[in-house]
């Protein structure tokens, strides 16, 4: 079974896939992780963010996923592990324009669609959450899903992950950064944010994580129990 969970920053993709993953003992695939692998791979090769450069830089790049004992999911770059560099603040001021770039799109995008069909067989069941999960990378998914929640409380959520991680800034510069990532999600050329017209949505806004987990858990009984 393939799931995807799709939305904005801020929405409780990533915990929720997660917790999903874990309850029905299926393993989790975070996208974003496999793109900021790629930026890494840039950053390495120090190219420009240009569709030049990556038509150079992508075939020296091979990115792949290895899943422990206990469902973690390791980030492998060109055959290291490099789950702890990619969370850099390096990686992160890049990642976002690397991943607009077609060629990276599409070189991942076909990778996504191997790792998730080789883990569905070996493991039952996948779950993905990114931008484009439901829309471009697993079109005819199981199940789909689409997160939302109030800008404030996206806003919010992220300040309080910055504040526990030590970084300095205010909760209006975090709500206008997720203001700015809402509008270049959904307004970029490749793949924009967007619900897939058979996806269920989910509102977070005033649910707690393990009542999302509940939610997406819930819709796999049922999408079970009908058979279809």
């Amino acid at each position: 079974m393939i799931i995807t969970i799709d939305g904005p920053a801020g929405s409780g993709k990533s915990t929720t896939a997660q917790g999903v993953a874990e309850r029905l003992q299926f393993v989790y695939l975070d996208t974003g992780a496999m793109y900021r692998a790629v930026a890494l791979g840039f950053l390495q090769a120090d190219a420009d963010v240009t569709v030049e450069a990556a038509q150079h830089v992508l075939p020296s790049i091979e990115v792949d996923v290895r899943y422990q004992a206990d469902g973690r999911m390791q980030v492998v770059l060109n055959e290291e592990d490099v789950s702890e560099k990619i969370r850099t603040p390096e990686v992160g001021a890049v990642v976002s324009q690397i991943s607009t770039l077609r060629p990276v799109r599409d070189r991942l995008v076909r990778e996504q669609r191997r790792i998730g069909f080789e883990q569905e067989e070996r493991h039952g069941g996948v779950i993905l959450d990114g931008r484009d999960t439901g829309t471009v990378v697993f079109p005819e998914a199981d199940l789909k899903v689409f997160m939302m929640a109030d800008v404030d409380e996206r806003a919010r959520r992220r300040y309080q992950e910055y504040t526990e991680e030590g970084k300095d800034i205010s909760l209006e510069a975090v709500r206008q950064e997720i203001r700015d990532r809402d509008q270049r999600d959904r307004n970029r050329e490749i793949a924009p944010l967007r619900r897939a017209d058979d996806a269920v949505s989910l509102d977070t806004t005033e649910k707690t994580i393990d009542e999302q987990i509940a939610f997406v858990v819930d819709r796999v009984k049922a999408h079970r129990k009908s058979g279809t």
